[in-house]
């Protein structure tokens, strides 16, 4: 049977669009009125009802291959019964047979060790084009074992099939080498559904320590940083700088000869509030070829605008990563000499900057203490404080205290400092507080990368026993510490004391394992 055929997948009878150009495309999509064009000529859709993930819809079959490997919490990683998932792909597989389809094929990680062949199989057309966007280009398709991702973006479940879930889900199927995601629009799912499947893979069968974190590398001293964080902590905005070359915003592994590569082939920004000024490479993204998503334009004009929130706060651009000029090209790097946890402090009293040593670093990624920014998950309003393992949770399978020991054995090398940068509330908590500037956070990083910030004086940060800078030029030292800031040092007070006990709280959830397997220092309120 040939390798461009789908029936070998149970699908029949369907109009296949192969490889199809984002020109093409894009065409389809305005010809069906399934987007509009900006005045640039830049294609907008709008994803629907779901307009950013919804991690608890996500399952994982339970089999001989992950049952005793995945970390079952309950939580993000749900168990599900293999005759149910073989249930399922029949009814999807029914409703697309007979069906007009777009189909590409793919690959994941720069690094061809790695690499991780994908077809698509998507309903809508602009799902097909956010994965040309992101995914790195296949040459030679013919006959290679491959992942498959099938989308069906109409199907709703239903209480009848034996399981809880409202109207959407993403299922990873290891043994059958098979992603369903059904019943949303939204483009997110594509990609942390695959990230999943990498961060059970690369760590299980290859060695290789797979990071929710961008990484960039410098033009004249070739040193790599990685920065960690959740969607909203500033990842793709602070690692996109016109001093240093991006290898990726997003998703990368740390081999055991310590390269690193980008899992992808695009970016997947968030855009509210966008301007040429604050994000200029970004901005500069915006052009035909790219996809906007969730936008609203100006009335009665094709212009988009950036600070209308009304359909999400999670507006988001997928784009080719050529698009961006400041690029390396090969998509890896070595010589790591940097790595920034990014946080959104909603509390307003983490340091706008720290650097950590070896154990709090295993202590603080094992948390990954941040905030839910508003739009990037279902129901999420306004900030609310959070913690997410590995700076990534919903898509990590392992067990976390796993994906931190990968990490500590990293930080042997003792060239490698690590950094919390916090990228959200300065002073006066979320009712009283304002997040730090943008041009503040980038020129602490930008000193810790030319190493300015070991050349000066520093001070312990009581509590969390952080070293804090005393001056950094270019930044009011006003900021450094936040306890400064606080004119109310009583609350200021009761806040750290309500942080340090939510972390406690939270550590408590990994404590027996992290005793056994890690070394680690917890911050202690002091009397």
């Amino acid at each position: 049977m040939s390798s461009l055929s789908l029936e070998n997948y149970g699908i029949f009878n369907s109009s296949k669009n192969w490889q199809l150009s984002p020109e093409k495309l894009q065409n389809i999509i305005i010809q069906n009125g399934m987007g509009q064009e900006t005045k640039s000529g830049v294609l907008a859709v709008n994803t629907g009802v779901f307009t950013g993930r919804s991690p608890k819809d996500r399952f994982i079959v339970k089999d001989h291959i992950t049952e005793n490997k995945v970390w079952w919490d309950e939580k993000f990683n749900q168990p599900f019964d293999p005759k149910k998932f073989d249930n399922l792909y029949e009814k999807v597989i029914r409703y697309l047979s007979g069906k007009e389809l777009y189909v590409r094929d793919g690959y994941l990680c720069s690094d061809k060790r790695y690499q991780l062949n994908i077809r698509s199989i998507s309903e809508y057309p602009w799902s097909d084009l956010f994965v040309h966007n992101l995914f790195l280009e296949f040459q030679n398709r013919k006959n290679f074992t491959r992942l498959v991702v099938i989308m069906r973006s109409r199907i709703s479940s239903s209480s009848k099939n034996g399981w809880n879930t409202e109207k959407n889900f993403t299922i990873l199927n290891f043994q059958r080498k098979i992603i369903l995601i059904c019943g949303s629009g939204y483009t997110g799912e594509i990609k942390k559904s695959i990230f999943s499947v990498l961060n059970f893979m690369l760590p299980t069968y290859k060695n290789v320590f797979p990071m929710h974190c961008a990484a960039n590398i410098g033009k004249q001293t070739k040193d790599t940083a990685l920065f960690f964080g959740l969607s909203g902590t500033g990842k793709t905005t602070i690692s996109n700088d016109s001093n240093r070359k991006l290898i990726g915003d997003d998703e990368h592994g740390w081999t055991y000869d310590d390269i690193i590569f980008n899992f992808e082939g695009g970016c997947y920004a968030k855009i509210l509030g966008i301007s040429k000024e604050r994000e200029p490479m970004i901005y500069h993204a915006i052009k035909k070829g790219a996809m906007l998503e969730n936008v609203v334009f100006k009335k009665g004009t094709k212009e988009v605008d950036f600070f209308n929130d009304s359909i999400t706060q999670n507006m988001r651009i997928s784009y080719p990563i050529y698009f961006i000029k400041n690029i390396e090209k090969k998509l890896l790097s070595s010589n790591i000499r940097n790595i920034f946890f990014l946080t959104y402090d909603a509390f307003g009293v983490l340091p706008p900057i720290a650097k950590l040593n070896k154990e709090q670093s295993s202590y603080y990624f094992l948390l990954g203490y941040t905030s839910k920014v508003a739009g990037t998950e279902l129901n999420i309003k306004k900030p609310q404080a959070t913690f997410s393992s590995c700076f990534g949770a919903p898509f990590m399978p392992l067990h976390p205290v796993t994906y931190t020991k990968m990490l500590i054995e990293k930080l042997k090398n003792p060239k490698i400092n690590v950094w919390m940068v916090n990228t959200g509330l300065i002073s006066g908590g979320e009712t009283l507080g304002f997040r730090i500037k943008l041009k503040d956070t980038r020129k602490l990083v930008q000193c810790a990368l030319d190493g300015c910030l070991s050349r000066v004086h520093y001070e312990r940060y009581p509590i969390f026993n952080f070293q804090i800078p005393k001056y950094c030029p270019g930044i009011s030292s006003d900021i450094l510490n936040p306890k400064k800031t606080w004119k109310n040092k009583k609350l200021y007070q009761n806040q750290v004391e309500k942080l340090v006990n939510k972390f406690i709280k939270n550590f408590d959830t990994y404590r027996k394992y992290a005793d056994k397997n890690i070394s680690y220092e917890e911050p202690k309120i002091e009397h």
